[in-house]
Protein backbone atom coordinates (compact mmCIF):
# COMPACT_ATOMS: atom_id res chain seq x y z
CA UNK A 1 0.00 0.00 0.00
CA UNK A 2 1.40 3.52 -0.94
CA UNK A 3 -0.92 5.07 1.79
CA UNK A 4 1.71 6.54 4.03
CA UNK A 5 3.83 7.67 0.98
CA UNK A 6 1.02 9.95 -0.41
CA UNK A 7 0.10 11.29 2.75
CA UNK A 8 3.91 12.22 3.51
CA UNK A 9 4.28 14.10 0.01
CA UNK A 10 0.74 15.80 0.89
CA UNK A 11 2.09 16.53 3.94
CA UNK A 12 5.31 17.88 2.63
CA UNK A 13 3.56 20.03 0.48
CA UNK A 14 1.16 21.93 3.05
CA UNK A 15 4.47 23.19 4.91
CA UNK A 16 6.64 24.24 2.25
CA UNK A 17 2.99 26.32 1.15
CA UNK A 18 3.35 27.31 4.80
CA UNK A 19 6.74 28.64 4.38
CA UNK A 20 5.98 30.46 1.23
CA UNK A 21 3.23 32.14 3.15
CA UNK A 22 0.34 30.40 1.14
CA UNK A 23 -3.15 30.66 1.71
CA UNK A 24 -4.02 28.78 4.82
CA UNK A 25 -7.21 27.18 3.22
CA UNK A 26 -4.64 25.74 0.43
CA UNK A 27 -2.57 24.51 3.62
CA UNK A 28 -5.34 22.84 5.49
CA UNK A 29 -6.95 21.26 2.50
CA UNK A 30 -3.46 19.21 1.67
CA UNK A 31 -3.17 18.38 5.26
CA UNK A 32 -6.22 17.11 5.51
CA UNK A 33 -5.98 14.89 2.13
CA UNK A 34 -2.94 13.95 3.60
CA UNK A 35 -5.03 12.56 7.08
CA UNK A 36 -7.49 11.07 5.48
CA UNK A 37 -5.16 8.89 3.26
CA UNK A 38 -2.84 7.81 5.76
CA UNK A 39 -6.34 6.60 7.53
CA UNK A 40 -7.63 5.26 4.64
CA UNK A 41 -8.67 0.96 4.85
CA UNK A 42 -8.12 0.37 1.39
CA UNK A 43 -5.14 0.30 -0.65
CA UNK A 44 -4.94 4.17 -2.30
CA UNK A 45 -3.61 2.82 -5.42
CA UNK A 46 -5.95 0.02 -6.14
CA UNK A 47 -8.58 2.95 -5.58
CA UNK A 48 -7.53 4.97 -8.47
CA UNK A 49 -7.22 1.72 -10.75
CA UNK A 50 -10.97 1.58 -10.16
CA UNK A 51 -11.57 5.34 -10.52
CA UNK A 52 -12.77 5.69 -7.05
CA UNK A 53 -9.79 8.46 -6.02
CA UNK A 54 -12.42 11.43 -5.91
CA UNK A 55 -14.78 9.02 -4.38
CA UNK A 56 -12.37 9.96 -1.01
CA UNK A 57 -13.64 12.73 1.00
CA UNK A 58 -11.02 15.65 0.81
CA UNK A 59 -9.59 14.85 -2.78
CA UNK A 60 -10.44 17.57 -5.03
CA UNK A 61 -9.55 18.04 -8.55
CA UNK A 62 -6.08 19.97 -8.02
CA UNK A 63 -4.62 17.37 -5.05
CA UNK A 64 -6.05 14.32 -6.69
CA UNK A 65 -4.16 15.37 -9.97
CA UNK A 66 -0.80 15.10 -7.78
CA UNK A 67 -2.07 11.95 -6.38
CA UNK A 68 -2.43 10.71 -10.07
CA UNK A 69 0.69 11.73 -10.78
CA UNK A 70 2.51 9.98 -8.21
CA UNK A 71 0.97 6.89 -8.45
CA UNK A 72 1.45 6.64 -12.46
CA UNK A 73 5.02 8.34 -12.64
CA UNK A 74 6.40 7.53 -9.29
CA UNK A 75 7.38 12.23 -8.66
CA UNK A 76 5.11 15.02 -8.09
CA UNK A 77 6.36 17.88 -10.05
CA UNK A 78 4.60 20.42 -8.53
CA UNK A 79 6.13 19.05 -5.13
CA UNK A 80 9.74 19.09 -6.75
CA UNK A 81 9.02 22.81 -8.09
CA UNK A 82 8.47 23.98 -4.35
CA UNK A 83 11.63 22.23 -3.10
CA UNK A 84 13.26 24.00 -5.38
CA UNK A 85 12.20 27.48 -4.64
CA UNK A 86 12.74 26.66 -0.69
CA UNK A 87 16.15 25.98 0.72
CA UNK A 88 16.61 22.91 2.15
CA UNK A 89 18.41 23.93 5.64
CA UNK A 90 14.89 25.83 5.95
CA UNK A 91 13.75 22.54 6.54
CA UNK A 92 16.54 21.45 8.95
CA UNK A 93 15.10 24.04 11.24
CA UNK A 94 11.93 22.64 11.57
CA UNK A 95 12.95 19.73 13.70
CA UNK A 96 13.53 22.16 16.78
CA UNK A 97 10.21 22.59 18.55
CA UNK A 98 8.59 25.82 18.60
CA UNK A 99 9.73 26.77 15.49
CA UNK A 100 7.36 26.96 12.55
CA UNK A 101 7.62 27.33 8.94
CA UNK A 102 7.28 31.48 8.99
CA UNK A 103 10.06 31.54 11.89
CA UNK A 104 12.26 29.20 10.39
CA UNK A 105 12.15 31.07 7.08
CA UNK A 106 12.96 34.61 8.65
CA UNK A 107 15.77 33.09 10.66
CA UNK A 108 17.43 31.85 7.34
CA UNK A 109 16.63 34.85 5.31
CA UNK A 110 17.38 37.88 7.89
CA UNK A 111 20.19 35.76 9.67
CA UNK A 112 21.52 33.26 7.17
CA UNK A 113 21.00 30.55 9.58
CA UNK A 114 21.27 27.36 7.52
CA UNK A 115 21.47 24.55 10.65
CA UNK A 116 20.85 23.18 14.47
CA UNK A 117 24.37 24.24 15.03
CA UNK A 118 24.44 27.89 13.74
CA UNK A 119 20.54 28.46 14.89
CA UNK A 120 22.14 27.64 18.81
CA UNK A 121 25.02 30.08 17.57
CA UNK A 122 23.02 32.87 17.03
CA UNK A 123 20.47 32.29 20.03
CA UNK A 124 23.61 32.59 22.43
CA UNK A 125 24.91 35.26 20.79
CA UNK A 126 21.87 37.38 21.18
CA UNK A 127 21.15 37.73 17.69
CA UNK A 128 17.77 36.48 17.38
CA UNK A 129 16.57 39.13 19.49
CA UNK A 130 17.74 41.81 16.82
CA UNK A 131 14.76 40.59 14.41
CA UNK A 132 11.48 42.46 14.79
CA UNK A 133 9.38 41.02 17.29
CA UNK A 134 11.61 38.76 18.67
CA UNK A 135 13.24 39.12 22.22
CA UNK A 136 15.01 37.27 24.85
CA UNK A 137 12.50 34.97 25.53
CA UNK A 138 12.33 33.73 21.99
CA UNK A 139 15.98 32.93 22.36
CA UNK A 140 16.01 31.36 25.45
CA UNK A 141 13.27 28.80 24.53
CA UNK A 142 15.11 27.82 21.15
CA UNK A 143 18.41 27.15 23.58
CA UNK A 144 16.07 24.96 25.77
CA UNK A 145 14.15 23.56 22.46
CA UNK A 146 17.58 22.48 20.85
CA UNK A 147 18.59 20.68 24.34
CA UNK A 148 15.07 18.82 24.02
CA UNK A 149 15.85 17.90 20.82
CA UNK A 150 18.97 16.46 21.11
CA UNK A 151 18.13 14.80 24.14
CA UNK A 152 15.55 13.09 22.04
CA UNK A 153 17.58 11.98 19.46
CA UNK A 154 18.51 8.77 21.97
CA UNK A 155 15.12 7.77 21.72
CA UNK A 156 12.33 6.95 18.80
CA UNK A 157 10.63 10.18 17.96
CA UNK A 158 7.53 9.06 18.84
CA UNK A 159 7.70 6.43 21.68
CA UNK A 160 5.85 3.19 21.80
CA UNK A 161 2.57 3.12 23.55
CA UNK A 162 3.88 0.18 25.43
CA UNK A 163 6.87 2.48 27.13
CA UNK A 164 4.97 5.15 27.35
CA UNK A 165 1.80 4.00 29.14
CA UNK A 166 4.00 2.73 32.33
CA UNK A 167 6.05 5.64 32.96
CA UNK A 168 2.52 7.58 32.93
CA UNK A 169 1.03 5.23 35.44
CA UNK A 170 4.64 5.32 37.62
CA UNK A 171 3.95 9.25 37.14
CA UNK A 172 0.28 9.33 38.27
CA UNK A 173 0.72 6.40 41.12
CA UNK A 174 3.79 8.78 42.61
CA UNK A 175 1.34 12.14 42.44
CA UNK A 176 -1.58 10.55 44.05
CA UNK A 177 -0.16 9.40 47.08
CA UNK A 178 -0.47 13.70 48.11
CA UNK A 179 -3.83 14.93 48.78
CA UNK A 180 -3.05 18.67 47.59
CA UNK A 181 -3.42 16.79 44.04
CA UNK A 182 -7.27 16.40 44.20
CA UNK A 183 -7.83 14.65 40.48
CA UNK A 184 -5.28 13.83 37.84
CA UNK A 185 -5.78 11.40 34.40
CA UNK A 186 -3.45 11.33 31.50
CA UNK A 187 -4.71 12.91 27.94
CA UNK A 188 -3.90 13.42 24.86
CA UNK A 189 -2.86 10.02 22.05
CA UNK A 190 -1.86 8.02 24.95
CA UNK A 191 -5.20 8.27 26.59
CA UNK A 192 -6.77 7.21 23.17
CA UNK A 193 -4.16 4.24 23.00
CA UNK A 194 -2.09 5.30 19.81
CA UNK A 195 0.30 2.67 19.21
CA UNK A 196 2.66 5.54 19.70
CA UNK A 197 2.46 8.73 21.00
CA UNK A 198 4.79 11.76 21.06
CA UNK A 199 4.48 13.71 24.53
CA UNK A 200 2.92 12.85 28.06
CA UNK A 201 0.10 14.71 28.48
CA UNK A 202 -1.48 15.07 32.13
CA UNK A 203 -4.35 17.13 33.63
CA UNK A 204 -4.66 17.95 37.31
CA UNK A 205 -6.91 19.89 39.20
CA UNK A 206 -5.14 20.95 42.86
CA UNK A 207 -4.95 23.53 45.50
CA UNK A 208 -1.26 24.24 45.28
CA UNK A 209 0.69 23.46 42.16
CA UNK A 210 3.81 25.23 43.85
CA UNK A 211 3.76 22.31 46.13
CA UNK A 212 3.53 20.14 42.96
CA UNK A 213 6.53 21.44 41.22
CA UNK A 214 8.53 20.91 44.50
CA UNK A 215 7.80 17.10 44.66
CA UNK A 216 8.20 16.61 40.93
CA UNK A 217 11.70 17.28 41.81
CA UNK A 218 11.65 13.99 43.78
CA UNK A 219 10.25 12.04 41.17
CA UNK A 220 12.62 8.75 40.62
CA UNK A 221 12.29 9.23 36.59
CA UNK A 222 12.82 13.05 35.95
CA UNK A 223 16.07 13.72 34.28
CA UNK A 224 15.26 17.40 34.12
CA UNK A 225 12.69 19.89 34.81
CA UNK A 226 11.68 22.36 31.42
CA UNK A 227 9.33 24.83 32.85
CA UNK A 228 7.63 25.32 36.09
CA UNK A 229 4.74 27.54 36.47
CA UNK A 230 1.17 28.10 38.29
CA UNK A 231 -1.03 26.36 35.20
CA UNK A 232 1.67 24.83 33.42
CA UNK A 233 4.98 22.62 33.61
CA UNK A 234 6.86 21.03 31.49
CA UNK A 235 9.62 17.80 32.55
CA UNK A 236 11.63 15.54 30.55
CA UNK A 237 11.73 11.61 31.93
CA UNK A 238 13.61 9.13 31.59
CA UNK A 239 14.26 8.33 28.73
CA UNK A 240 13.94 11.17 27.39
CA UNK A 241 10.51 11.73 26.90
CA UNK A 242 8.29 15.24 28.08
CA UNK A 243 5.92 14.96 30.07
CA UNK A 244 3.42 18.31 29.94
CA UNK A 245 1.27 18.81 33.38
CA UNK A 246 -1.83 20.89 33.04
CA UNK A 247 -3.97 22.86 35.96
CA UNK A 248 -7.58 22.51 35.38
CA UNK A 249 -10.20 24.15 37.41
CA UNK A 250 -12.66 21.25 39.18
CA UNK A 251 -15.16 23.09 36.97
CA UNK A 252 -14.17 22.52 33.55
CA UNK A 253 -12.11 19.35 34.26
CA UNK A 254 -14.48 17.23 31.85
CA UNK A 255 -14.31 20.32 29.15
CA UNK A 256 -10.25 20.14 29.49
CA UNK A 257 -10.26 16.13 29.23
CA UNK A 258 -12.43 16.38 26.34
CA UNK A 259 -10.22 19.01 24.42
CA UNK A 260 -6.92 17.55 25.67
CA UNK A 261 -7.45 14.14 24.76
CA UNK A 262 -8.38 14.93 21.11
CA UNK A 263 -7.55 14.17 18.94
CA UNK A 264 -7.71 17.36 16.81
CA UNK A 265 -10.09 16.43 13.57
CA UNK A 266 -12.14 14.92 16.22
CA UNK A 267 -12.63 17.91 17.97
CA UNK A 268 -12.95 20.37 15.20
CA UNK A 269 -16.00 17.85 14.29
CA UNK A 270 -17.70 18.46 17.70
CA UNK A 271 -17.10 21.80 17.30
CA UNK A 272 -19.00 22.16 14.20
CA UNK A 273 -21.58 20.53 15.45
CA UNK A 274 -22.14 22.71 18.79
CA UNK A 275 -22.34 26.00 16.58
CA UNK A 276 -25.22 24.15 14.67
CA UNK A 277 -27.12 23.81 17.84
CA UNK A 278 -26.05 27.44 19.13
CA UNK A 279 -23.10 25.96 20.95
CA UNK A 280 -19.98 26.64 21.43
CA UNK A 281 -17.34 24.21 23.04
CA UNK A 282 -13.34 24.38 24.25
CA UNK A 283 -11.32 23.63 27.22
CA UNK A 284 -13.33 25.64 29.55
CA UNK A 285 -16.65 24.05 28.78
CA UNK A 286 -19.91 23.65 26.81
CA UNK A 287 -21.62 27.02 26.74
CA UNK A 288 -24.52 28.77 25.21
CA UNK A 289 -23.34 31.39 22.09
CA UNK A 290 -26.59 34.13 22.69
CA UNK A 291 -25.55 34.75 26.07
CA UNK A 292 -22.20 32.81 26.64
CA UNK A 293 -23.55 30.94 29.40
CA UNK A 294 -21.78 27.93 30.53
CA UNK A 295 -24.19 24.80 30.66
CA UNK A 296 -21.60 22.32 31.01
CA UNK A 297 -18.16 20.81 31.52
CA UNK A 298 -17.20 19.84 34.75
CA UNK A 299 -17.77 16.30 33.85
CA UNK A 300 -16.71 15.11 30.15
CA UNK A 301 -19.30 12.83 29.42
CA UNK A 302 -21.63 16.26 29.86
CA UNK A 303 -19.73 17.31 26.76
CA UNK A 304 -21.42 14.75 24.95
CA UNK A 305 -25.03 14.10 26.22
CA UNK A 306 -25.72 17.82 25.56
CA UNK A 307 -24.42 17.80 21.89
CA UNK A 308 -27.12 14.77 22.23
CA UNK A 309 -24.51 11.93 21.91
CA UNK A 310 -24.10 8.86 23.03
CA UNK A 311 -20.59 8.83 25.31
CA UNK A 312 -17.77 8.04 22.70
CA UNK A 313 -14.49 6.33 24.61
CA UNK A 314 -11.67 7.63 24.16
CA UNK A 315 -10.08 5.46 21.63
CA UNK A 316 -12.30 5.96 18.62
CA UNK A 317 -11.86 9.47 18.93
CA UNK A 318 -10.36 9.87 15.59
CA UNK A 319 -13.01 11.13 13.59
CA UNK A 320 -13.59 7.95 11.89
CA UNK A 321 -17.42 8.13 11.67
CA UNK A 322 -17.51 7.73 15.59
CA UNK A 323 -19.69 11.01 15.82
CA UNK A 324 -22.18 9.77 13.07
CA UNK A 325 -22.30 6.78 15.09
CA UNK A 326 -22.87 8.50 18.23
CA UNK A 327 -25.36 10.70 17.01
CA UNK A 328 -27.40 7.49 15.68
CA UNK A 329 -27.03 5.97 19.37
CA UNK A 330 -24.83 3.06 17.18
CA UNK A 331 -21.53 2.79 18.70
CA UNK A 332 -20.47 -0.02 19.80
CA UNK A 333 -20.11 -1.79 23.26
CA UNK A 334 -16.30 -2.16 23.37
CA UNK A 335 -14.38 -5.29 23.98
CA UNK A 336 -13.21 -4.92 27.90
CA UNK A 337 -10.19 -6.51 29.38
CA UNK A 338 -12.44 -8.01 32.32
CA UNK A 339 -14.07 -9.85 28.70
CA UNK A 340 -11.33 -12.31 28.20
CA UNK A 341 -11.21 -15.34 29.48
CA UNK A 342 -8.09 -17.09 28.45
CA UNK A 343 -4.46 -16.38 27.05
CA UNK A 344 -4.27 -17.37 23.20
CA UNK A 345 -0.51 -17.00 23.41
CA UNK A 346 1.76 -18.54 25.88
CA UNK A 347 5.26 -19.60 25.52
CA UNK A 348 7.10 -21.99 28.39
CA UNK A 349 10.87 -23.02 29.12
CA UNK A 350 10.17 -25.56 26.61
CA UNK A 351 10.87 -23.37 24.03
CA UNK A 352 12.35 -20.03 24.47
CA UNK A 353 10.41 -19.14 27.71
CA UNK A 354 11.71 -17.89 31.22
CA UNK A 355 9.45 -19.81 32.99
CA UNK A 356 8.57 -23.49 33.35
CA UNK A 357 5.22 -25.13 32.23
CA UNK A 358 3.42 -25.35 35.32
CA UNK A 359 4.23 -21.22 36.50
CA UNK A 360 2.94 -19.90 33.08
CA UNK A 361 0.07 -22.28 33.68
CA UNK A 362 -0.45 -21.60 37.49
CA UNK A 363 -0.16 -17.85 36.76
CA UNK A 364 -3.00 -18.06 33.98
CA UNK A 365 -5.30 -19.82 36.84
CA UNK A 366 -4.78 -17.46 39.51
CA UNK A 367 -5.03 -14.49 37.01
CA UNK A 368 -8.70 -16.18 37.05
CA UNK A 369 -8.91 -17.19 33.44
CA UNK A 370 -10.49 -20.17 32.50
CA UNK A 371 -8.21 -21.61 29.66
CA UNK A 372 -4.93 -20.99 28.71
CA UNK A 373 -3.54 -21.81 25.26
CA UNK A 374 0.47 -23.14 25.44
CA UNK A 375 2.14 -22.16 22.16
CA UNK A 376 5.93 -23.21 22.17
CA UNK A 377 7.97 -22.54 19.24
CA UNK A 378 8.02 -25.82 16.84
CA UNK A 379 11.55 -27.33 15.08
CA UNK A 380 11.96 -25.29 12.45
CA UNK A 381 12.68 -21.81 14.94
CA UNK A 382 15.83 -23.74 16.23
CA UNK A 383 17.06 -20.28 17.64
CA UNK A 384 14.27 -20.33 20.21
CA UNK A 385 14.20 -24.21 20.88
CA UNK A 386 11.86 -25.04 18.66
CA UNK A 387 10.28 -28.68 19.43
CA UNK A 388 10.33 -31.53 17.91
CA UNK A 389 7.25 -33.98 17.33
CA UNK A 390 9.08 -36.42 20.09
CA UNK A 391 9.57 -33.35 22.55
CA UNK A 392 5.91 -32.06 21.06
CA UNK A 393 4.64 -35.58 22.45
CA UNK A 394 5.99 -35.31 25.58
CA UNK A 395 4.39 -31.96 26.64
CA UNK A 396 1.36 -32.94 25.42
CA UNK A 397 1.52 -35.95 28.27
CA UNK A 398 2.47 -33.55 30.72
CA UNK A 399 -0.29 -31.13 29.96
CA UNK A 400 -2.47 -33.81 30.37
CA UNK A 401 -1.55 -34.67 34.29
CA UNK A 402 -1.79 -31.22 34.54
CA UNK A 403 -5.49 -30.72 33.46
CA UNK A 404 -5.99 -33.54 36.30
CA UNK A 405 -5.02 -30.78 38.66
CA UNK A 406 -7.70 -28.03 37.70
CA UNK A 407 -11.41 -27.31 38.16
CA UNK A 408 -13.16 -25.05 36.32
CA UNK A 409 -9.68 -24.17 34.00
CA UNK A 410 -8.09 -26.15 30.83
CA UNK A 411 -4.99 -26.18 30.08
CA UNK A 412 -5.28 -26.38 26.03
CA UNK A 413 -2.07 -27.73 23.61
CA UNK A 414 -0.83 -25.37 20.99
CA UNK A 415 2.23 -24.77 19.30
CA UNK A 416 3.38 -21.79 17.02
CA UNK A 417 4.58 -23.42 14.27
CA UNK A 418 6.45 -22.36 11.33
CA UNK A 419 5.43 -21.11 8.31
CA UNK A 420 8.37 -22.33 6.06
CA UNK A 421 9.81 -20.67 2.73
CA UNK A 422 7.46 -22.49 0.36
CA UNK A 423 4.77 -21.57 2.60
CA UNK A 424 4.40 -25.69 4.32
CA UNK A 425 4.52 -26.33 8.00
CA UNK A 426 7.17 -27.13 9.80
CA UNK A 427 5.62 -30.31 11.51
CA UNK A 428 3.35 -33.35 9.69
CA UNK A 429 -0.17 -33.47 9.83
CA UNK A 430 -0.74 -36.40 11.95
CA UNK A 431 0.94 -34.32 14.77
CA UNK A 432 -0.65 -30.83 13.54
CA UNK A 433 -4.60 -32.70 14.48
CA UNK A 434 -3.55 -33.76 17.69
CA UNK A 435 -3.28 -30.60 19.10
CA UNK A 436 -6.66 -28.28 20.75
CA UNK A 437 -5.46 -25.68 18.41
CA UNK A 438 -2.59 -24.65 16.07
CA UNK A 439 -1.16 -20.82 15.67
CA UNK A 440 1.42 -20.29 13.15
CA UNK A 441 3.19 -17.70 11.46
CA UNK A 442 6.56 -15.90 9.98
CA UNK A 443 9.77 -15.99 11.57
CA UNK A 444 11.62 -15.95 8.77
CA UNK A 445 12.14 -14.62 4.81
CA UNK A 446 10.56 -11.16 5.54
CA UNK A 447 12.23 -9.95 2.77
CA UNK A 448 10.77 -12.00 0.03
CA UNK A 449 8.91 -10.32 -2.64
CA UNK A 450 5.50 -9.74 -1.46
CA UNK A 451 3.92 -11.98 -3.97
CA UNK A 452 5.56 -15.09 -1.92
CA UNK A 453 5.07 -13.91 1.62
CA UNK A 454 1.26 -13.66 0.28
CA UNK A 455 1.42 -17.22 -1.15
CA UNK A 456 3.10 -18.19 2.01
CA UNK A 457 0.50 -16.96 4.50
CA UNK A 458 -2.42 -18.13 1.87
CA UNK A 459 -0.84 -21.50 1.79
CA UNK A 460 -0.97 -21.93 5.85
CA UNK A 461 -4.31 -20.12 5.57
CA UNK A 462 -6.09 -22.75 3.45
CA UNK A 463 -4.29 -25.72 5.99
CA UNK A 464 -6.88 -27.19 7.18
CA UNK A 465 -4.99 -27.52 10.84
CA UNK A 466 -3.83 -24.20 11.28
CA UNK A 467 -6.37 -22.18 13.28
CA UNK A 468 -5.06 -19.10 13.95
CA UNK A 469 -2.25 -16.88 12.05
CA UNK A 470 0.05 -14.99 14.52
CA UNK A 471 1.54 -11.32 14.22
CA UNK A 472 0.00 -11.52 10.46
CA UNK A 473 2.13 -8.46 8.89
CA UNK A 474 5.03 -9.02 10.83
CA UNK A 475 5.83 -5.56 12.02
CA UNK A 476 7.97 -4.56 15.01
CA UNK A 477 7.36 -1.01 16.07
CA UNK A 478 10.10 1.57 15.24
CA UNK A 479 12.09 -1.16 14.57
CA UNK A 480 10.80 -3.20 11.59
CA UNK A 481 8.16 -2.39 9.00
CA UNK A 482 5.41 -4.66 8.35
CA UNK A 483 6.56 -6.99 5.23
CA UNK A 484 5.25 -6.64 2.18
CA UNK A 485 2.17 -8.53 1.68
CA UNK A 486 -1.24 -8.57 -0.35
CA UNK A 487 -3.62 -7.97 2.79
CA UNK A 488 -7.07 -8.35 0.87
CA UNK A 489 -6.09 -11.40 -0.19
CA UNK A 490 -5.03 -12.70 2.84
CA UNK A 491 -8.37 -11.63 4.38
CA UNK A 492 -10.24 -12.90 2.18
CA UNK A 493 -8.62 -16.23 2.57
CA UNK A 494 -8.80 -15.97 6.15
CA UNK A 495 -12.61 -15.54 5.64
CA UNK A 496 -13.21 -18.40 3.11
CA UNK A 497 -10.90 -20.46 5.64
CA UNK A 498 -12.46 -19.36 9.10
CA UNK A 499 -9.16 -19.16 9.78
CA UNK A 500 -8.45 -16.82 12.79
CA UNK A 501 -6.53 -13.61 12.98
CA UNK A 502 -3.86 -12.41 16.01
CA UNK A 503 -4.12 -9.18 17.75
CA UNK A 504 -0.63 -10.36 19.33
CA UNK A 505 -0.64 -7.79 22.73
CA UNK A 506 3.46 -7.69 22.37
CA UNK A 507 4.07 -3.79 22.67
CA UNK A 508 6.20 -3.85 20.01
CA UNK A 509 4.00 -6.10 17.61
CA UNK A 510 0.47 -4.60 18.14
CA UNK A 511 -0.37 -6.92 15.23
CA UNK A 512 -2.59 -6.87 13.91
CA UNK A 513 -2.86 -2.97 13.86
CA UNK A 514 -5.97 -1.19 15.06
CA UNK A 515 -7.17 -0.22 11.36
CA UNK A 516 -6.47 -3.98 9.40
CA UNK A 517 -8.18 -5.57 12.99
CA UNK A 518 -11.19 -3.15 12.03
CA UNK A 519 -11.23 -4.61 8.37
CA UNK A 520 -10.52 -7.68 8.94
CA UNK A 521 -13.90 -8.11 11.01
CA UNK A 522 -16.00 -5.28 9.92
CA UNK A 523 -15.61 -6.53 5.95
CA UNK A 524 -14.76 -9.74 5.75
CA UNK A 525 -16.57 -10.99 9.43
CA UNK A 526 -13.06 -12.72 10.49
CA UNK A 527 -12.57 -13.35 14.43
CA UNK A 528 -9.81 -11.93 15.65
CA UNK A 529 -8.12 -14.06 18.82
CA UNK A 530 -5.64 -11.56 21.47
CA UNK A 531 -2.33 -13.60 22.59
CA UNK A 532 0.13 -11.20 24.72
CA UNK A 533 2.73 -13.95 23.03
CA UNK A 534 4.13 -14.28 26.85
CA UNK A 535 7.52 -15.42 27.63
CA UNK A 536 7.22 -15.21 31.41
CA UNK A 537 4.93 -14.69 33.83
CA UNK A 538 4.78 -11.13 33.99
CA UNK A 539 3.64 -11.10 30.70
CA UNK A 540 0.29 -11.95 30.82
CA UNK A 541 -0.41 -7.95 32.19
CA UNK A 542 0.37 -7.41 28.44
CA UNK A 543 -3.46 -7.93 27.25
CA UNK A 544 -4.33 -4.65 27.93
CA UNK A 545 -1.84 -3.72 24.84
CA UNK A 546 -4.15 -5.92 22.68
CA UNK A 547 -7.20 -4.76 24.25
CA UNK A 548 -6.08 -1.82 23.57
CA UNK A 549 -6.03 -2.10 20.20
CA UNK A 550 -9.17 -4.49 19.97
CA UNK A 551 -11.16 -1.37 21.11
CA UNK A 552 -9.24 1.15 18.53
CA UNK A 553 -10.84 -1.05 16.15
CA UNK A 554 -14.22 -0.91 17.11
CA UNK A 555 -14.53 -4.63 18.32
CA UNK A 556 -17.43 -6.04 20.03
CA UNK A 557 -17.00 -8.71 23.27
CA UNK A 558 -18.25 -11.23 20.74
CA UNK A 559 -15.59 -10.27 17.94
CA UNK A 560 -13.52 -11.82 19.88
CA UNK A 561 -12.49 -15.39 20.24
CA UNK A 562 -11.05 -15.61 23.27
CA UNK A 563 -14.01 -13.98 24.93
CA UNK A 564 -15.98 -17.04 25.01
CA UNK A 565 -16.04 -20.26 27.19
CA UNK A 566 -13.54 -22.53 25.80
CA UNK A 567 -16.61 -24.86 24.29
CA UNK A 568 -18.04 -22.19 22.50
CA UNK A 569 -14.61 -20.58 21.27
CA UNK A 570 -13.24 -24.22 19.64
CA UNK A 571 -16.91 -24.30 17.40
CA UNK A 572 -15.67 -21.15 15.47
CA UNK A 573 -11.74 -22.75 14.78
CA UNK A 574 -11.81 -23.94 11.40
CA UNK A 575 -10.26 -27.80 12.57
CA UNK A 576 -13.56 -28.38 15.01
CA UNK A 577 -15.70 -26.83 11.89
CA UNK A 578 -14.38 -29.58 9.60
CA UNK A 579 -14.92 -32.47 11.77
CA UNK A 580 -19.01 -31.66 12.08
Amino acid sequence: MKNKEVAQILDEIATLLEIKGENKYKIAAYQEAARRIENLPEDIEKLFKQGKLYQIKGIGESIGQKIKEYLTTGKVTYLEELRREIPPEILELLKIPGIGPKLAYRLYTELGIKDIDSLEKAAREGKIRLLPRLGPKVEQNILEAIKEYREKQNVPERIPLGVALPLTEEIVNYLSQYPFIENIVPAGSLRRRKETIGDIDILITTSDMDKVNQVLKNLPILRNILAAGTTKTSIIVEPGIQVDFRVVDKSSFGAALQYFTGSKQHNIKLRELAIKKGLKINEYGVFRISDNRKIGGEKEEEVYEILGLQYIPPELREDQGEIEAAMEGKLPELIEEKDILGDMHVHTDWSDGANTLEEMVETAYRLGYKYVVISDHSQALGVAGGLTPEQIEKQRLRIQELNKKYRDFKILHSIEANILSDGAIDLPEEVLKKFDLVIAGLHSGFKQPKEKITERLISAIKNPWVDIISHPTGRLINKRPAYEVDLPAILYWAKETGTVLEINAQPDRLDLCDIDAKIAREKYGIYLSIGTDSHDIRSYSLIKYGIAVARRAWLKKEDVINTYPWEEAKTKLKRYKNQK
